[in-house]
């Protein structure tokens, strides 16, 4: 197997942030196949292990692409993947964005996204040189909404629009200055 080799580690008290790896795919996979995955594939989208292996695959190759991308969180005790988050920017993607993704419900509700959010949008700022970052959500996805406004994010009606077929509200996250 062949390792992203070298990317960055970012820890917080609980959690720790890695680059994706092969280990990582099977609860990739039954992410994406399941109803949670609906917001990262048109819900009109059958799940397909082969449309997962191509959604993880571009996972993976963006930090090729780019140089850097979306961490996968694992706590300091396991290694086991919980989801993933951060910075992200197809080709056709109009602004950087800090995305996320919880991989099982059972893992909600106890601030582990927010806290990977944060330290993922602040590794896209103060490392990467972001100066604005935005995260397209679903306007359905209350708890994906809820945590954006937690982080400090609000709805930008004059950011450029999500460049696919979904609906989606553009949230833009403050700057690191203007969160102190």
């Amino acid at each position: 197997m062949i390792a992203l080799s070298p990317t960055p580690v970012l820890e917080t008290e609980r959690l720790v942030l890695r680059a994706p790896a092969a280990r990582d795919w099977e609860h990739w996979r039954d992410f994406f196949m399941s109803e949670r995955g609906n917001w990262i594939r048109s819900a009109a989208t059958a799940p397909e292990e082969a449309l997962a292996w191509r959604a993880w695959a571009g996972v993976i190759g963006h930090w090729v692409m780019r140089g850097w991308g979306s961490f996968v969180i694992t706590t300091h005790d396991s290694d086991r993947g919980l989801g993933m988050t951060g910075p992200w920017a197809p080709i056709n993607w109009p602004e950087y964005e800090i995305g996320w993704t919880m991989w099982s419900a059972e893992n909600e509700g106890k601030g582990l996204m927010a806290e990977a959010a944060a330290a993922a949008r602040d590794h896209a700022f103060r490392t990467l040189g972001w100066k604005t970052a935005v995260s397209y959500i679903a306007p359905a996805n209350t708890r994906s909404r809820a945590l954006a406004e937690r982080l400090g994010a609000v709805i930008d009606p004059n950011a450029a629009p999500f460049p696919g077929d979904a609906e989606a509200l553009v949230y833009r996250h403050p700057c690191p200055e203007d969160l102190a």
